[in-house]
């Protein structure tokens, strides 16, 4: 498999893949069991970049970030076991963090070539193409809740993921939507499908109702309901 075979959007349900990993073998629904699940492809073992990637995020997982959230991680490249095995070594050296979340060996980039990660710029020596930087937050219910992708040459930042895994958990529970650059414990907007008699009794904590020269009366506050 050298092509991408498909896009997967938001909404989609993320396809039971077996795999074999660092940690052994199994499938993504077994791996998730019902958690939401964070899953994040690199383009190379024993990369600079990557290894400063996966050092932070077992910094996060060891601080209890991910499971404070009930947030399952797995990694994913198109390397094999051996070859996470060795690297996996440098990572916690260079870190000083285990890495306690398993890293998938797709070397035959079956799930790579289903998901839409393979790079049409970034080779192997063999001339085969790696897998781009991308993230996949999924539900309990197994579908993609959000995806990114960045190139071989920009690390991630996985604050910025967090962020969006708290605003994804918020909004799942209730009828808001959260604003630009928002952080856990700050104002959420409350979405126009909800009206002001209905948003009396959604949001107990009250909201407040932004004047703006249209007087459409659509931007409406409400303090964090999960605060």
């Amino acid at each position: 498999n050298t092509r991408n075979l498909r896009g997967i959007t938001l909404g989609d349900l993320l396809p039971d893949f077996a795999y074999d990993s660092s940690q052994g073998p199994s499938t993504l629904k077994q791996y998730f069991n019902g958690n939401w699940g964070l899953l994040c492809s690199h383009p190379d073992d024993y990369t600079p970049i990557c290894t400063t990637e996966l050092g932070e995020l077992a910094r996060l997982d060891n601080l209890g970030e991910f499971a404070k959230r009930n947030v399952k991680v797995i990694g994913l490249s198109c390397n094999d076991v051996n070859s996470h095995h060795g690297w996996i070594q440098d990572i916690e050296a260079y870190s000083g963090e285990r890495v306690n979340y398993p890293i998938i060996a797709d070397k035959d980039r079956e799930i790579a070539c289903q998901l839409g990660m393979l790079s049409s710029d970034d080779l192997d020596k063999a001339g085969l193409p790696l897998t781009v930087r991308s993230v996949f937050v999924i539900g309990p219910d197994m579908a993609i809740k959000l995806t990114l992708t960045y190139p071989a040459s920009t690390g991630r930042n996985f604050v910025e993921i967090l962020r969006v895994i708290d605003s994804l958990q918020l909004t799942a529970q209730h009828a808001c939507a959260t604003p630009v650059n928002w952080v856990k414990g700050e104002k959420a907007c409350i979405v126009p499908t909800v009206s002001n008699e209905q948003a009396q009794t959604k949001f107990p904590k009250g909201f407040a109702i932004e004047e703006l020269p249209s007087g459409k009366g659509y931007l409406r506050f409400t303090p964090d309901p999960s605060a």
